[in-house]
């Protein structure tokens, strides 16, 4: 989904966020940022927090993730049908992987014997083998209409789709790669988060301005939690209670309590598009992206205060730095 906001409305947000100092905190390698509608690649300084390069990538590079070895990162570049495998710390080029089609979200399992992306533009999606280094396509199954975030369940039998523009969610079951069922869930439903113990999968609606509560065993959604219009995508706080959701159309954050399942704070006022999140190792800071601004910031998590913006290019969405805060692991441990 592309939105487009005034440069104005930019303007005054960078200004107001170039009023604060940067933080000298240390991390190791560099902040990778991936700008989609420029079909390359931004490394930054984390340190001095300035860019360093730009490079060229296949075409709409829109999510990111590391190998669950942690030896490289897997860049999904959904229109060149393809993934480039970078070096987790520099961000520098390893290795090609060619004829994947249309990956726009990808995914591991936990067990790591599957791997699956989304074909947001192709309505389907495709389940690998993964095998050692190796990706051997079981089965594409079709699944209308705009298949985009997944999430997966911890005992590896299930991975969970949002379908934006029907507006359900649906469950795949990985053994059989065949479509278990379907329910509606909200207009544009986009980002997945399983809370502990897989009690409750959190959902976004980018079309709207909460987040879904799903008892998915039962399909049945029990609870809506209110947070900024174009709810879109989740962080763990790694904090084993908190999860933070971008809304993309309020230009703000939410932090969930996963517990209650309520709204426990909100930043407020950000540049336009906040999108993905990436926390660092000491949980001090988070980095976001802006996709309408071209831009990435840096927010302290003390004072809940962006400190600092930085420009990319075009439509930045994924992000990604090594020395990061856990993403949880299965139920939560």
């Amino acid at each position: 989904m592309r939105e487009f906001a005034s440069s104005a409305v930019i303007a005054c947000a960078l200004v107001s966020a170039a009023t604060f100092a940067p933080p000298a905190h240390a991390a190791a390698g560099n902040v990778v940022v991936l700008n989609s509608a420029e079909a390359s690649i931004s490394l930054i300084d984390p340190v001095t927090q300035k860019l360093i390069e730009t490079f060229p990538v296949g075409k709409e590079p829109h999510h990111l993730m590391a190998t669950p070895d942690n030896k490289s990162l897997i860049v999904a570049n959904s229109v060149s049908n393809n993934l480039v495998f970078l070096d987790p710390k520099t961000g520098r080029i390893q290795r090609w992987v060619e004829n994947i089609e249309d990956p726009y979200q990808i995914g591991f399992s936990y067990d790591r014997k599957w791997f699956v992306t989304t074909g947001l533009r192709l309505d389907r999606i495709d389940i690998y083998h993964a095998i050692g280094d190796d990706l051997q396509l079981a089965k594409r199954v079709p699944l209308a209409t705009m298949p985009s975030h997944m999430a997966f369940s911890n005992d590896n039998k299930i991975v969970f789709v949002t379908l934006q523009i029907s507006g359900e969610l649906a469950a795949i079951d990985l053994a059989s790669q065949t479509v278990l069922w379907k329910m509606k869930v909200g207009p544009v439903p986009a980002g997945l988060w399983m809370t502990p113990n897989d009690k409750y999968l959190l959902i976004g609606m980018t079309g709207a301005d909460y987040v879904a509560v799903v008892d998915w065993r039962n399909q049945k959604v029990v609870k809506t939690i209110h947070t900024g219009r174009g709810a879109h995508n989740f962080r763990s706080l790694d904090d084993g209670r908190h999860v933070m959701v971008s809304n993309r159309v309020g230009n703000s954050l939410s932090i969930l309590d996963e517990e209650t399942l309520t709204n426990v704070g909100d930043i407020t006022g950000l540049p336009p598009g906040p999108d993905d999140m990436e926390l660092s190792a000491d949980k001090r800071y988070l980095w976001v992206t802006f996709r309408f601004a071209k831009h990435v910031g840096v927010i302290d998590m003390q004072s809940h205060q962006l400190i600092k913006t930085i420009a990319v290019g075009r439509s930045p969405h994924g992000i990604y730095f090594f020395d990061r805060a856990p993403v949880m692991a299965p139920n939560g441990a």
